[in-house]
C-alpha cells in the first residue's frame, strides 16, 4: 500500500525563500495554523524526533478542541517536518487520526510548501473530508503563504 492511498494534501507556491517559510512554520504557527475566525494556540513544539507537538484551537463561539497531542517523527530543518497523533510524548500509544507531513522545497525564486495528511484507512480519510479538510487546510495554506510573503517583504 502506498502512502498516497489515504492521503489528502494542499500545496502553495510561496513568494519567499525557504528559510523564511521555515521560520514562519516554526515561530508563527499560532498565526496561520487554523482557518480564521478560529485561532490556534501552540502549547508546546519540541522540534526533535519524539518531541511533543501540542496545539489547541479555539472557535469564535467559545469552541475549544482541547490539546491536539502528538509527537514529531522527523525534523529536517528547512525541508520537512513529520508529526503524528498516534503517540503522545514518551511514545505513549493513543488512537491515531493521521500523520502530517509538512514539506518545503525550492521552486524558482520562492518555495513550494506542501501540507499532507496521511490516514490509516479510507474511513478516517473520509471523516477528515467531512470535517472540512477542504476548505480548512486550503485556508490554512493561504494564511501561511500570506504570512511568509509579508515576512519576506519586511526582511
Amino acid at each position: 500500500m502506498s502512502g498516497a492511498e489515504h492521503e489528502l494534501s494542499v500545496t502553495r507556491h510561496v513568494n519567499a525563500p525557504r528559510g523564511i517559510a521555515w521560520k514562519v512554520w516554526v515561530d508563527l504557527k499560532d498565526e496561520w495554523f487554523c482557518p480564521k475566525p478560529w485561532r490556534a494556540e501552540v502549547v508546546e513544539e519540541d522540534l526533535r524526533p519524539g518531541g511533543r507537538s501540542a496545539v489547541r484551537m479555539y472557535g469564535p463561539d467559545g469552541e475549544d478542541t482541547g490539546p491536539m497531542e502528538g509527537i514529531f517523527l522527523e525534523v529536517v530543518p528547512h525541508e520537512r517536518i513529520v508529526t503524528t497523533d498516534a503517540y503522545a510524548v514518551g511514545w505513549v500509544p493513543q488512537t491515531p487520526f493521521m500523520t502530517a507531513i509538512w514539506s518545503f522545497a525550492d521552486e524558482g525564486e520562492g518555495t513550494r510548501f506542501t501540507a499532507t495528511a496521511r490516514h490509516w484507512d479510507a474511513e478516517t480519510l473520509n471523516k477528515h473530508l467531512e470535517m472540512g479538510f477542504h476548505p480548512g487546510w486550503d485556508q490554512m495554506a493561504d494564511q501561511f503563504k500570506a504570512l511568509c510573503e509579508t515576512s519576506a517583504a519586511s526582511a
